[in-house]
Parts: C-alpha cells; sequence; structure tokens
C-alpha cells in the first residue's frame, strides 16, 4: 500500500499528535518561520513541505516514518483477506462443479452464486460510502496501539478495499479451478428448478446476463434448442437419446457469467475502492483541526521578547555550610535498613559493645525493642554517642525521621547521634553530593542532636575544605 494521500495524511497526524506535548510559542516560533521561509523561496507552504521540514529538524536518526506502522498493519489485512479469498474461491468452484457421473451441474445455482457474489460486491462499497465499520470491534482487538480519530474515520473504505481485493482473488482463483477442471474432466452442465419455469422463459434469463459478451463469442451465448435439450430433473432417468457432447456446451457460458460478473465487477470496485481512500484521505487532511491551527500560526507574527536567556539548566543551590564532624568514640553502632551489608568496616565492628539493625524489613515493634535495648547501653556507656550508618546513594526518608524522633524522645537528653553514610564499596568514598544531602537532612532535624560524619580511614571528602562540604 504506497498511497501518497493515505501516507501524508497518517503523517501528519500522526506529526500534531506529537506537537500537542510542545509548549505553544515553541510550536508559533517554528511555524512562523518555516512560512517566512517558504516566502523567501516563492514556494507554498503546503503538508508535505512542513512534514519535510520536521522531518529536516529531527536529524537523520529520526527513524521511520509515522504511517509505516499503520500501512503494515493493513497490509496484513489485505494480504490475509488476499489468501483467504483465494482458498476459498478454489473451494467454492470444486463444490459448484462437483460431479459424481450420474447428476447433472446444475447450471442455475452457479447463477445464484455469481449473483450472490455480486451483491456482497456491492454491498462492500456501499458500507464503505456510507461510514459503517461492522470490523471495527474486530479490528480493535487486532491492534496494538490506540487508534487516533483519523484512522477510525478510514476505517470502512480501508476494510472496504481489504474484501474487495480478498474478493478479487476469490474470483479469480474460481476462474482458474473452473478451466483447469473443465480441461480435466469431463463436465455435463444442465438446468433445473422446482418453479414451473419452461425452456423460453429460462433461455431470456440466459440471454439477459449473456447480453455484455454474445456478440463477441457467439459460442458462450447459449441458444434455445442447447436450453431445451439440457433440463434436467432429479427424478429423471438421465440424460436419454440426447448426444452426450451437449452437456458440456455450457462451459463458455459458465466461464463468462464468472468472469462478467464476479471477477470484473470486483476488480471495478478494488479499484474503486483506492480512489475512495485518496478522496476520503485528502477531505481528512483538509479538515483537519490541527492544519487549521497549522495555517494560523504560519499566517500569525509570533512575539519575540527579547530575553534570550534560557534558565532550563540552572539548578538551585543544594549545598549547606553544616560541618562534617569527626566519627565519635562511640560503643553502640546502629544499621539503619540494611546499610553495611554484609559486614561493617573495621573501624566500627571491632570493640563495640552492641551492633543492632533498625528500620528496612524490621517491624515497629523490633525498632521499639531496638531503641529500648539502646537506651540500657547509653545508662551503663561512659560515651553519649550512636552512630547510625546509612547507605550514603539512599536519600533520608520520612521513616528515617519518625525513627529518629522516637529515639530522641526515649533516650537521655544529651545523647547525639552521628550518621555515617557509606559508599556503594565501604572501602571508598561517598560522593560529595550524597554526603550533601546527610548534611541537609540533619540541619532540617537539628545539628545539636544529629551530625554527620565519615570514618577517618576514608581521609577528607572531596570538595571539602576545612571540615566544611563546598
Amino acid at each position: 500500500m504506497t498511497d501518497h494521500s493515505l501516507r501524508l495524511l497518517l503523517d501528519f497526524d500522526a506529526c500534531a499528535q506529537r506537537d500537542k506535548g510542545q509548549a505553544p510559542a515553541f510550536l508559533h516560533r517554528r511555524d512562523r518561520k518555516f512560512a517566512l521561509t517558504c516566502e523567501q523561496q516563492g514556494v507554498t507552504p503546503t503538508p508535505k513541505r512542513w512534514l519535510a521540514h520536521i522531518n529536516h529538524l529531527s536529524g537523520p536518526g529520526a527513524g521511520t516514518p509515522p504511517s509505516a506502522g499503520t500501512l503494515r498493519f493493513w497490509q496484513r489485512i489485505n494480504s490475509g483477506f488476499m489468501i483467504a479469498g483465494t482458498v476459498f474461491g478454489l473451494i467454492a468452484m470444486i463444490g459448484l462443479l462437483f460431479y459424481d457421473g450420474g447428476q447433472r451441474i446444475n447450471v442455475t445455482v452457479i447463477v445464484a452464486f455469481v449473483a450472490f457474489q455480486l451483491l456482497l460486491a456491492v454491498v462492500t462499497t456501499v458500507q464503505s460510502l456510507a461510514g459503517w465499520q461492522p470490523w471495527g470491534a474486530l479490528l480493535r482487538r487486532f491492534r496494538n496501539n490506540p487508534e487516533s480519530t483519523v484512522t477510525t474515520k478510514l476505517q470502512p473504505v480501508l476494510m472496504a478495499r481489504a474484501a474487495q481485493l480478498g474478493g478479487l482473488c476469490f474470483a479469480l482463483a474460481g476462474l482458474a479451478t473452473l478451466l483447469v477442471m473443465v480441461v480435466l474432466q469431463d463436465l455435463a452442465f444442465g438446468w433445473s428448478t422446482t418453479l414451473e419455469t419452461d425452456a423460453n422463459r429460462y433461455h431470456s434469463l440466459i440471454a439477459a446476463i449473456a447480453a455484455p459478451w454474445a456478440a463477441i463469442w457467439p459460442a458462450a451465448a447459449p441458444d434455445l434448442a442447447l436450453v431445451e435439450a439440457t433440463r434436467f430433473f432429479r427424478a429423471g432417468a438421465g440424460a436419454g437419446s440426447m448426444e452426450p457432447a451437449r452437456w458440456g456446451q455450457w462451459w463458455p457460458f459458465i466461464a463468462m457469467l464468472w468472469s462478467t460478473w464476479a471477477l470484473l465487477p470486483r476488480l471495478v470496485l478494488a479499484l474503486l475502492s483506492g480512489v475512495l481512500i485518496r478522496r476520503k484521505a485528502r477531505q481528512l487532511l483538509a479538515n483537519h483541526p490541527a492544519r487549521r491551527a497549522l495555517l494560523y500560526r504560519m499566517e500569525t507574527p509570533a512575539l519575540d521578547t527579547g530575553n534570550e536567556h534560557n534558565d532550563a539548566s540552572d539548578l538551585p543551590d543544594t549545598h549547606t555550610q553544616l560541618k562534617l564532624q569527626p566519627l565519635p568514640d562511640a560503643s553502640i553502632v546502629l544499621c539503619w535498613a540494611g546499610a553495611g551489608d554484609p559486614e561493617l568496616p573495621d573501624a566500627l565492628s571491632s570493640g563495640k559493645s552492641l551492633i543492632a539493625k533498625a528500620g528496612g524489613r524490621l517491624t515497629l515493634e523490633e525498632d521499639r525493642q531496638t531503641l529500648e535495648q539502646v537506651a540500657e547501653q547509653l545508662a551503663q556507656a561512659s560515651s553519649r554517642s550512636v552512630i547510625l550508618v546509612v547507605r550514603s546513594w539512599e536519600p533520608p526518608t520520612g521513616e528515617l525521621e519518625d525513627y529518629l524522633t522516637s529515639a530522641r524522645a526515649l533516650w537521655p537528653k544529651d545523647v547525639r547521634i552521628a550518621l555515617l553514610p557509606l559508599a556503594t564499596h565501604i572501602e571508598q568514598e561517598p560522593d560529595v553530593h550524597q554526603v550533601q544531602q546527610w548534611l541537609r537532612f540533619a540541619k532540617r532535624a537539628g545539628p545539636e542532636f544529629i551530625t554527620v560524619s565519615l570514618i577517618p580511614a576514608h581521609g577528607t571528602v572531596p570538595g571539602m575544605n576545612g571540615g566544611v562540604m563546598e
């Protein structure tokens, strides 16, 4: 499917959908500049040129056009209908020409079947013109991405083309099967009906059907004598005294009947469906809301305030003047939310009276028991400090703040907590910005209760002057 109008519409609609996430001022400046460039070049700013301009701005690595996915989806639908039409056409013709040697192939059944095919072809076209979508629910199940308004409005004509292509393959496969079976088998045709119809009336029907080709191929227009001679009755005894060769003289009529009233209408309507798709695509593009907005932006001058400063890269000042404190000689170490796993540095694990875990997967009751255990140790210890080991790369949480609030209420008033951020690899120093977040947390929580320290073996922190993080 390489229809230019359809591809242009789908690309324009996809670009319009992307533009919904852009600032109106940016769109106005971009499209106004495009219009002025076209005016300088003396060309009309058409949607096609606008899309080429947008693709140029996107650069060489922009990828495949937005319409490619939708077009591939409908190509698969067309291919599926064509394959199914070919298979069913082969099966249908074999069924119509089934002949066991005792019963004639009824021409009336073939005429009725061709009339039904013609009716289906016409109804399919009328359905597309009326905008009816009998396949809508089925298509939504097979589509991975949500449908836009434009795609929904295109469905009737796109589905009609798929159905007409399937019908065309059905007719081609049926005709090919008929010709092959005429060559390979000795087919015996006749006509029969339960209605009270004589040979003259039936011949009038056959003559009307064969009128388009009677002058070109007289043998494909059965005469009255053939019609009279080949009538059979289901309870009849057989061919009687009629010449057996005459039973096969119907095949030219059957071939032309199929070609003229089954194959040709499908071919014409398949071509017409392509015309309807182009017409519908041009209408939808002309009435697209995004096109009207685009024309307004191209025709209206953009207001420039003259402010060329772009503050998108300006970041707030996140530094704090709170100082790092030396690591106290505390005998109690708490590991918060898995910090220090699988093992603590030697400076923290040796010579301690209590090393406990808190936070993370522990329950509130377990955290409460830990706080009480630390309170008992503090009552007996000479040092009034507690080291709280945290992961430097994880920001302080509200859970940690609540835990420290509970500790402040439960422990003695003169106790101090030293937050110790550990890097991913305990032998390395934490990054400067990671230590900064803990300094800011300590400042908010109260420097008189919480301080931040580093392991002395790590040395001074990069970016620290005189113990002050810069």
